[in-house]
């Protein structure tokens, strides 16, 4: 599918002042290419820094993404209008990460958490869900959204949810001081802006989950941060926890992109913190869904999930991709009162904001989609034969 319409969307809304990374398949060369957008052109800093990876372990990574001289460019317009459009013959976009292992922490929306646990569980009585929110509220003298995960008062919440018969594994991780923290892809299988994304052909219940994604290098500071889309299989999951990797790890089923925004003087996780992440999904069946989400409701901060993910209990040499968590949890119907939303194939997901840009993507069959064939030999046996080994 062309979705060229998107062109002007793509980029941040900044980007003359953002410091962007991204890596560009380059057919000529049989392989990635590590560029940094400046203006109207992409330039290849690959002879530099072979990897991403290599760049964000460096000190001075915004500094010399910026500066560092150019071994080539590329009009970064007809890059993204062809990745846009489809085309793999010519430069074309991909992820805008390489090596790093690929990550992702689940339930870290206490407040959407527990008032749907309450709701779901009340069995559609309200005044039961409204005497079971006001103990809650009494336990930890607040709202619940105030909630803090591995607090005290989380402790006493969970008591009372216990005793409620509402508690549960997903509760354990939302206000426990353990974060969920889980493998969501192998490295370099995650696809880029303008790839298809994947849903396994058997799901009939499934969605989007438009994430932040901080990079983080290998001594585990957060240096950048970029979109993603942690598709997720419900129906998969809810039949046992036990099928998470099945729910989450497909052929297609990781988007990150467009670009990789490194943090400097213009851009800190302190905005990244402030960041209102919109979702618009646009079926060919003429169905239309937008959410929003806003990562100042998000219940661990972005740093702590860093730090349950990184550090003396495990190490990552290649640094790590961070999928933050989602505040979306779709309930629209779409093919019948009560069944919800699921997708469709052909589905164009849309995920952005104005300081990351737009994420764009259209849904199809993993079985279906590009097969993931460039692994991590390719990508040495390629860098080794263009001399950047």
């Amino acid at each position: 599918m062309d979705l060229t319409d998107y062109l002007a969307a793509i980029p941040p809304e900044d980007a003359d002042r953002a410091t962007l990374i991204a890596r560009v398949h380059d057919p000529e060369a049989g392989g990635p290419s590590v560029v940094a957008l400046r203006g109207a052109e992409l330039a290849d800093l690959t002879p530099h820094t072979p990897t991403v990876a290599d760049l964000l372990d460096r000190p001075d990574a915004a500094e010399f993404a910026a500066t560092a001289p150019a071994a080539r460019t590329w009009p970064a317009a007809e890059v993204l209008a062809a990745t846009l459009a489809g085309r793999r013959d010519v430069p074309h976009y991909l992820a805008p990460c390489d090596l790093q292992v690929l990550k992702a922490c689940g339930v870290t929306f206490v407040r959407s958490m527990i008032e749907r646990v309450i709701e779901e569980r009340a069995a559609g009585d309200p005044s039961r869900a409204a005497e079971v929110r006001r103990r809650v509220r009494e336990v930890i003298g607040g709202h619940i959204g105030d909630l803090v995960p591995g607090s005290p008062e989380a402790a006493r919440a969970k008591e009372v949810l216990i005793a409620e018969g509402l508690w549960s594994q997903y509760l354990e991780v939302g206000i426990g001081p353990d974060a969920e923290v889980f493998t969501k892809a192998p490295v370099l299988s995650s696809v880029g802006v303008g790839a298809e994304i994947g849903v396994w052909s058997r799901s009939t219940w499934n969605n989007p989950e438009p994430e932040l994604v901080l990079a983080v290098d290998s001594r585990g500071r957060a240096v950048g941060a970029t979109l993603g889309n942690d598709v997720n299989l419900r129906d998969v999951e809810g039949r046992s926890a036990l099928l998470l990797g099945k729910a989450k790890d497909n052929n297609a089923s990781c988007a990150i992109g467009p670009f990789l925004r490194l943090f400097d003087d213009g851009f800190t996780i302190d905005d990244a913190r402030e960041l209102d992440i919109t979702l618009r999904i646009t079926g060919t069946d003429g169905f239309e869904l937008e959410s929003v989400s806003s990562l100042r409701e998000i219940s661990r901060d972005p740093l702590d999930l860093v730090a349950q993910s990184i550090g003396a209990l495990h190490q990552y040499p290649d640094g790590l991709m961070l999928f933050t968590g989602t505040m979306f949890a779709p309930t629209t119907d779409r093919d019948a009162p009560g069944q919800g939303f699921t997708h469709h194939l052909g589905d164009v997901v849309r995920i952005s904001t104005p300081r990351l840009g737009t994420l764009v993507n259209v849904v199809a069959h993993s079985e279906q989609a590009p097969p993931w064939t460039f692994g991590i030999r390719a990508l040495m046996a390629n860098l080794a034969g263009r001399g950047l080994l």
